[in-house]
């Protein structure tokens, strides 16, 4: 697999510094989109996550500092270099003390600056890797295919979690991915080299889920002819995933809470006790709150399983991965099926991008492999994708997300056929500057990103 080229994000006030620092690092094979000021680099980030920040220190308005603590807040594993022609000792020791990667003083020189920029991207791969550690591979997420500052920071903050042993629960709509991230988890733990394994609790009937957890001693029951561990024994030393745990029957809530209290089982039909040494990571795309306020959850089992909570967010949350995940699969399905595809058509690219996807990484999965499976020419057509989508079961969304989804692709159009001008886009609309702005405000558009010259980039 080609790597793909990095991007990194240059910020400052001066245009001859800008372009001479965008042709150096161009020269050295990366991709370079530049911002004359903060607010202009807040935007692009938003649009585009880069895999790495150099800004300068001093520029009117928000200043270096103020642009670090901006996208550190989002995201801090973005690993940003500060340049400046102001430097001192002290504005270096503060810079580095909370968190800025590096500093460079202007003027400086390439092999300086690539020097730091190497350095900066490896560590940026992981924000935990320090310089004792550069070298340190990224195995742990590689199942996991991202570009958006979302989804990087909940890997941050995942990894950061991963080093204890305290029990994880992770919130998402189905199909975002949730196992894949479990696992993620698992595998960037002390306990890695252990089984982990998974189960759905809303997958087994409770009369066999018990069993399934805990196991059972021979003749427990009609058909148990012999002794059967349970998960929780084969997960012994490593991670138990609980899928799904909001569907979990009441009486099988109040064992499970007895086995993490007393880090003890029972099996089905044993009076002896098996100590367990296993670290749970649980999921549900239920919202728990109702569900314990209905009091179809209990409160306890609530707050020992989620002692660290993550939320992944919908795939329709960060559209900037679609185009990269439908290729991904593309690429993995193609090869199943033994078919020689060089991608997608730019306008059934747009389509998968602009759909509601209430099914998720997975149902965008699906229609790739429909279309793949279906597709009889080198590019798979917009045609085929529409025809895909408007079959898809799970394509029928609430009546609230859809008029979003409209509302937002429909700005879009009309910001790509002016050119990125309010005015010009407003009165296409019907619609005052100031509503249309609002509008804007409302999906997160920045006019300035459709002007051709930032289209292009």
């Amino acid at each position: 697999m080609i790597e793909a080229v990095k991007k990194i994000l240059t910020v400052d006030d001066d245009p001859d510094i800008l372009k001479l620092m965008g042709m150096r690092l161009q020269a050295a094979g990366y991709q370079v989109v530049a911002a004359s000021n903060a607010e202009e680099a807040l935007s692009q980030i938003a649009v585009s996550r880069p895999s790495l920040v150099i800004t300068d220190l001093r520029m009117p308005g928000m200043d270096g500092m103020a642009l670090f603590d901006a996208i550190h807040q989002s995201d801090p594993a973005l690993p940003v270099i500060m340049v400046t022609a102001h430097g001192s000792i002290p504005e270096a020791v503060d810079a580095t003390q909370r968190g800025v990667f590096g500093f460079l003083t202007k003027p400086f020189d390439s092999k300086s600056l690539l020097q730091q920029v190497e350095a900066a991207l490896r560590i940026g791969t992981d924000p935990l890797m320090h310089s004792s550690a550069e070298n340190e591979d990224n195995d742990w997420r590689k199942t996991i295919i991202t570009r958006s500052p979302q989804m990087e920071n909940l890997l941050g903050q995942a990894k950061l979690m991963a080093i204890s042993d305290a029990s994880v629960f992770i919130q998402g709509e189905s199909g975002t991915g949730k196992e894949l991230l479990a696992r993620a988890i698992h595998h960037a733990s002390p306990r890695r080299n252990k089984p982990f394994v998974a189960i759905n609790c809303g997958a087994i009937p409770e009369a066999l889920l018990e069993s399934e957890l805990f196991g059972h001693s021979k003749g427990a029951f009609t058909g148990a002819l012999r002794d059967h561990k349970g998960l929780f024994q084969m997960a012994d030393g490593g991670t138990l995933f609980l899928d799904e745990i909001g569907d979990m029957p009441l009486p099988l809530q109040v064992k499970l809470l007895r086995a993490l209290q007393e880090r003890a089982i029972r099996p089905v039909g044993s009076n002896a006790s098996i100590n367990i040494d296993v670290r749970i990571i649980s999921a549900t795309h239920r919202n728990l709150a109702e569900e314990m306020k209905s009091g179809r959850f209990r409160e306890d089992l609530y707050y020992r399983i989620n002692v660290v909570g993550l939320e992944i967010p919908a795939l329709a949350a960060r559209r900037e991965d679609i185009a990269l995940l439908a290729n991904n699969f593309l690429n993995e399905i193609a090869s199943k099926y033994r078919k020689k595809l060089n991608g997608f058509a730019p306008e059934a690219l747009e389509l998968l991008i602009a759909a509601p996807w209430p099914g998720n990484v997975r149902q965008l999965q699906n229609i790739v492999e429909q279309t793949v499976v279906l597709c009889t020419t080198p590019l798979i057509p917009a045609s085929l994708v529409q025809k895909a989508l408007q079959e898809d079961i799970g394509g029928i969304v609430p009546f609230e997300i859809a008029r979003k989804n409209f509302e937002r692709n429909y700005l879009v159009k009309l910001l790509k056929a002016t050119n990125g001008s309010v005015t010009q886009a407003a009165r296409l609309a019907q619609r005052n500057r100031t509503e249309f702005y609002k509008l804007l405000q409302r999906h997160q558009l920045t006019p300035a990103l459709f002007k051709s010259d930032n289209a292009n980039n």
